[in-house]
């Protein structure tokens, strides 16, 4: 029992590299159901009709991709597959590249066109600045795209012309981003607003969840596994569920005997 105590971490860690190699290598689907909080979003968009708007914050950096960007792919292909007008942005200066290659990407694979079906805004600092300029006038806190075309007259915005014109707005979010959202964006101006976060952020949001200031949630890798199942086009987010399950199982396994070996034979010293 005080040997296994004593083990050498690496063979631990082999374990955990084993536990995320052999899913991968050996392929297997595990059930995505998807929670109530996915669903709330996921609705929102469906019950959009062709032309709506839609506004999507890419408020994160590559070190969050591996869980954000799978949500955002997700719900491109929502927006797109339903003909909706697609507005993005960022308030990270890390989320321009990422953004605008989802945006791009999956807008060309639907045949839709920049600035007439969708458009990329940028990145802006000011948080809160940028979020209450929107609310009095977009062209005013954007004149110009990422590209350096002037935003007046496009016709992905027609009919916009301040965050109370938009159908429905996604934030998601690395950091704290989506309290500000909130705060300066859909109380101030009265939106309906969904977000994404990372899944260490996530208990945190429940909170605006039951106080209906958020119309959904999806949190971490999961979250975005539960929408790629909903809109029926599996992708990197359910792929990851299978080895992210046996990671966590193999946790719980090593507490419990971690905690077995405790009261086995060092309870007493």
């Amino acid at each position: 029992m005080e040997r296994l105590l004593r083990v050498d971490r690496r063979i631990l860690f082999a374990f955990v590299a084993a536990a995320v190699t052999i899913p991968l290598l050996i392929k297997f689907d595990l059930p995505v159901p998807a929670t109530r909080e996915v669903r709330g979003i996921y609705d929102k968009i469906d019950s959009l009709s062709e032309g709506s708007h839609v506004l999507i914050a890419f408020d994160y950096d590559p070190a969050s991709k591996e869980e954000l960007q799978p949500m955002a792919v997700a719900l491109l292909h929502h927006c797109f597959e339903k003909d909706i007008n697609v507005i993005g942005m960022t308030l990270n200066p890390g989320g321009t590249g990422l953004a605008d290659s989802a945006i791009t990407e999956v807008g060309t694979e639907y045949g839709r066109k920049y600035k007439e079906d969708y458009v990329f805004l940028g990145y802006k600092t000011g948080v809160e600045l940028v979020m209450i300029n929107m609310g009095e006038n977009i062209y005013s806190a954007f004149p110009n795209d990422f590209k350096g075309n002037a935003t007046t007259d496009m016709p992905a915005l027609k009919g916009v012309q301040s965050l109370q014109d938009f159908d429905f707005v996604v934030d998601l979010a690395s950091g704290s981003s989506i309290e500000a959202w909130i705060a300066f964006g859909k109380e101030k101006y009265n939106f309906d607003l969904g977000a994404g976060c990372t899944a260490v952020i996530g208990p945190d949001m429940y909170p605006f969840l039951q106080s209906k200031q958020i119309d959904g949630l999806m949190s971490g890798l999961k979250g975005a596994a539960e929408y790629e199942t909903l809109i029926s086009r599996k992708s990197s987010a359910v792929a990851g569920m299978s080895p992210q399950s046996v990671v966590h199982v193999l946790v719980v396994l090593f507490v419990i005997f971690g905690n077995f070996l405790y009261f086995m034979t060092g309870r007493k010293k």
